[in-house]
């Protein structure tokens, strides 16, 4: 009997896990589906309500873990070595065992409410110190989850990402909890649910009342061009090399901007370019933007004395030349520049513009300074 009971456990554990593995799967990482991240602990925290405590940890650490490969084609591609990819999701592993627990042994004891607020509480707070302690501030958060989920995503404008993630995890908490005991004391069940599906719908009746009420500005095309390099290639060396990459670039945005695109976006640390160069790499894009009126932004590694920047440098139609320091760098790869301090603000009709390269959009500076300076 004990056998059987135990093989039963086994199955049931390994059908929880699969399916919340599949579901962060596909529903987090680079290109997430947003709708499965909603779901995804549900497998797992209703099955720490019907089996033992050991059960319930290993079953949600290992769910997390197993989940996580679908970031090491990421990781491999940087660069980074399996060390490191252990060592972050071994944490996530960690701390998804420690909140399937606490909101287990709460809700088994009657501290339903408490169980309810206890996971995705856990999980806010693993997300704020890792933005606190780390240089990679708000990166990971499965608050990225929900980018094209628009009503939902408003709600960051009040509480940033730890309120959307609370929320995002509130949700399978509830559910859980309302199919664990519905058979028992359903009133109190319906409850939770009610009280959590009441507090969503606010979220979103607020996202979908801002997004028809906020001011809308003039549509911009916008085109992108990357050349695909392997992430391997080093940044094109200065000089020659540095001017001949940025011309063949120019070559393809002469035909995006022939096409209608009247901003244009190329890679960060396309060369290197040192201070004296300037006179000869500007031209090639001051003399695009003029001739076809589109706002050109170019990334370079910019030398100036003993510093290095990560760079963009923006190309307006008759117009000086800006530039922009980007201010958080990825370690270890940019640990050797120079972080800038400045914010970069464009004038144009009806609204002003910002500019930020690629890790400072996991920090709230500088976009809340950007914010204050009224750019929209």
């Amino acid at each position: 009997m004990e056998f059987a009971h135990r093989w039963k456990q086994g199955v049931l554990a390994i059908a929880a896990a699969s399916a919340t593995v599949a579901m962060l799967w596909f529903g987090d990482g680079l290109n997430p589906v947003w709708p499965l991240m909603w779901f995804a602990p549900l497998p797992v925290l209703f099955f720490a309500l019907r089996s033992s405590w050991w059960a319930a940890g290993l079953t949600a650490a290992g769910a997390w873990f197993l989940a996580g490969l679908n970031m090491w084609g990421y990781f491999h591609l940087l660069g980074m070595p399996f060390g490191v990819w252990l060592g972050i999701f071994g944490i996530v592993a960690v701390f998804a065992a420690l909140s399937v627990l606490l909101f287990r042994a709460l809700v088994l004891r009657g501290a339903w409410w408490s169980g309810l607020v206890a996971f995705p509480a856990i999980w806010v707070a693993l997300e704020y110190v890792r933005n606190l302690t780390t240089p990679h501030g708000t990166g990971g958060s499965i608050a990225y989850t929900q980018l094209k989920f628009l009503p939902f995503l408003q709600f960051a404008s009040i509480t940033g990402p730890w309120g959307m993630t609370f929320l995002l995890l509130l949700f399978p908490a509830a559910l859980a909890i309302g199919l664990h005991m519905r058979n028992q004391e359903s009133r109190r069940a319906f409850s939770v649910v009610t009280v959590t599906f009441c507090v969503l719908g606010a979220v979103l009746i607020f996202g979908t009342v801002r997004l028809i009420t906020s001011p809308r500005g003039p549509l911009m095309r916008v085109g992108l061009i990357a050349s695909d390099v392997p992430a391997n290639v080093d940044v094109a060396a200065n000089g020659a090399d540095t001017r001949r990459l940025f011309e063949s670039y120019a070559v393809e945005a002469d035909r995006l901007a022939a096409s209608g695109a009247q901003v244009i976006v190329l890679p960060e640390k396309l060369g290197v370019v040192l201070d004296a160069e300037n006179a000869n790499a500007d031209p090639i894009f001051e003399q695009l933007a003029n001739r076809t009126g589109a706002t050109i932004v170019v990334g370079e590694v910019h030398v100036s004395g003993a510093a290095k920047y990560n760079q963009a440098r923006v190309y307006q139609p008759h117009a000086e030349v800006l530039s922009y320091d980007k201010e958080h760098m990825l370690p270890p790869f940019e640990s050797p520049l120079t972080p800038g301090t400045t914010l970069v603000r464009l004038p144009r009709q009806q609204q002003t513009w910002g500019v930020a390269i690629c890790k400072d959009m996991d920090f709230a500076a500088p976009a809340s300074r950007y914010g204050k300076a009224d750019v929209g």
